[in-house]
């Protein structure tokens, strides 16, 4: 099969063995091994089936259409021979004018044998003579020197071989009965070719029920042509609904809630760049429904996600970079794929103040510690702890297992103190979990690794790729290494490639769930969608797949579309609403965009 049996997912999870790991180690076990479609055993055969049509044209392609003597005799040399029964009725009076022809040349004779006609040209006849015994020929010819026929075995291996050449996916019993030859030997020598890499065997033909074999290039156009048939299936959308299809896809119009679909959000946007202020405030909630800082704290407590900066640019002028605010760019990346995500170890910057390198050698000798521990270790005051950490935060060289301490972190010094009486803590950063130092990138041997799994987050995030959408993105390697990752998968069927959204030049490629998802939204299109979301939501693709103006990330700013279009968008006090909107809807736009992250109707 192309893609692993669904009695693979068995071993990976049976009981016997699944104690020998702890929770995490198990479920990276289990989810290594992928499945295209579903876990149901009797879909197995049909991951890899192929187009009957492309089949069909692909052995119409192969089979010799002679329009002279000539050419019917280029085709019997190639094809080793050809039964007059193989031949089409309609075809069967010009063929016979050709063959009459090379007779009467002496070029091409018919082997008659267990009253079977081959039609067969004196170069290839050797070998045939051969193999048929007890022939006869008619007329007479001699036969040219053939190498081929040295030997029997040599002789049926080179006649097998070229009638694998033009007849595409064959059965044993049909490469057998020309010849009139037992299964066994053609089986043997069908067995030398695949061994040379010259046959494949398989169940190509749905409407076959045995074993087949084809020649290794016909199986290759086959393939391609099944690709094409699957691409001209799915008719491409406006970007409005392609629009509509990924805030369905990332579920802004219909939010979740709980701690799994916290979760199921972050491996969405995992190894996105976003303000650290903009997440819990306008990029989480937009997508849960109600969200809980909690759930965060767990996941990140728990070890399984981690918070920083990922690559920071070295300043030029040499300055010392500000600490950590609610503009920093920070992301989410799951703890094991860190070192996909961090394509460089971060060096100690020229710019790093004398407290910082302090806390980071104690960092670097201690370990990960807590806020109290670093206080007495390092000498510094609260107040100066607190500057020093969000300075390392923001060069990406420090990291919590809390967000609770960025949270406190980014959050004004008046709203901090008042935190502090409340609680009763001298500091908000002491409840922030232990501080430690960014673990260094890790060595890796293959590199398509780390760029077949940003390959596969990008499909995660947004369900159909293709190289305009990307041009938020960051830290990725170039389109041309992607597109190989993605014309792998889909030869292997993981993955449908086509034209999916209007205008947009290039393959696209789509995960066979979003293209039902698509397809769903395009049925619904008719119904009346408008949401609001942020300026620096990963959504925000305005000036890239919609027309018009870019409207810049920024905190605080916001944008409204209906039906997959923007009409309207807020920058601070102002607020610019679509010409073409009339005035009585303007009040309501205000609102709409004044509030907090909502879907409504007009």
């Amino acid at each position: 099969l192309p893609t692993p049996s669904p009695m693979s997912h068995e071993i990976l999870s049976a009981r016997p063995y699944a104690f020998l790991d702890d929770a995490p180690a198990e479920e990276r076990r289990t989810l290594a091994v992928k499945q295209r479609r579903d876990l149901d055993p009797n879909n197995a055969a049909e991951m890899g089936q192929l187009d009957p049509e492309a089949i069909l044209r692909v052995k119409s392609e192969a089979w010799p259409q002679p329009r002279c003597a000539d050419e019917l005799h280029d085709a019997l040399n190639i094809a080793g021979f050809i039964g007059e029964s193989e031949i089409a009725p309609g075809d069967l009076p010009a063929w016979r004018t050709y063959l009459e022809i090379l007779q009467q040349q002496r070029r091409a004779t018919c082997l008659m044998h267990a009253d079977i006609r081959l039609w067969v040209v004196a170069e290839r006849l050797k070998s045939l003579q051969r193999i048929c015994a007890g022939h006869r020929l008619d007329p007479v010819i001699t036969a040219l020197p053939d190498e081929e026929g040295e030997s029997d075995e040599t002789a049926l291996l080179e006649i097998i071989r070229s009638r694998l050449e033009c007849l595409g996916p064959v059965t044993v019993r049909v490469l057998a009965q020309p010849l009139n030859l037992s299964r066994q030997r053609v089986e043997q020598a069908l067995q030398v070719l695949q061994g040379e890499g010259y046959a494949i065997q398989g169940y190509f033909d749905p409407r076959e029920a045995e074993i087949q074999w084809c020649e290794r290039g016909l199986l290759a156009r086959i393939h391609r042509y099944t690709l094409r048939q699957l691409r001209r299936e799915i008719e491409p959308v406006s970007p409005a609904i392609f629009m509509r299809f990924l805030f369905q896809w990332q579920g802004l119009d219909e939010r979740s809630q709980g701690l799994e679909a916290l979760e199921r959000v972050m491996s969405q946007l995992e190894g996105v760049c976003l303000p650290a202020g903009s997440w819990e405030s306008e990029i989480l909630p937009a997508r849960l429904q109600p969200y809980d800082p909690q759930h965060l704290d767990e996941l990140c407590g728990s070890g399984r996600l981690a918070w920083l900066r990922l690559n920071p640019t070295e300043p030029q002028d040499g300055k010392r970079k500000n600490p950590a605010v609610k503009t920093t760019p920070l992301a989410f990346v799951f703890r094991p794929n860190l070192w996909i995500w961090r394509t460089a170890e971060a060096p100690v910057p020229e710019g790093l103040s004398a407290a910082a390198l302090r806390v980071r050698e104690v960092l670097k000798q201690w370990g990960a510690s807590f806020f109290e521990e670093l206080q007495p270790q390092t000498g510094l005051l609260k107040s100066q702890l607190e500057q020093v950490l969000g300075e390392l935060v923001a060069w990406g060289l420090v990291t919590s297992d809390q967000f609770q301490g960025l949270r406190a972190m980014i959050q004004p010094l008046k709203r901090r103190t008042q935190r502090s009486r409340r609680s009763g803590v001298n500091t908000p950063l002491a409840s922030g979990g232990r501080w430690s130092l960014v673990r260094p990138t890790m060595s890796y041997d293959d590199p398509g690794q780390r760029i077949e799994h940003l390959a596969r987050t990008l499909l995660n995030r947004y369900g159909v790729v293709f190289r305009k959408l990307l041009e938020r993105e960051s830290g990725l390697p170039p389109w041309r290494d992607l597109l190989y990752v993605y014309r792998r998968l889909e030869a292997r069927g993981e993955i449908r490639g086509g034209r999916f959204v209007q205008g947009f030049a290039g393959e696209h490629f789509a995960l066979p769930e979003a293209i039902n998802v698509l397809r769903e939204v395009l049925r619904r299109q008719d119904e009346e969608q408008q949401i609001t979301l942020s300026s620096t939501d990963p959504l925000n693709l305005t000036g890239i797949i919609t027309p018009g103006r870019r409207i810049p990330a920024y905190p605080g700013h916001r944008i409204l579309y209906r039906d997959g279009k923007p009409i309207a968008s807020s920058q601070g006090s102002v607020i610019h609403i679509d010409t073409g909107l009339p005035d009585e809807l303007h009040p309501q736009i205000r609102y709409l965009l004044v509030g907090r992250n909502r879907v409504a109707g007009l």
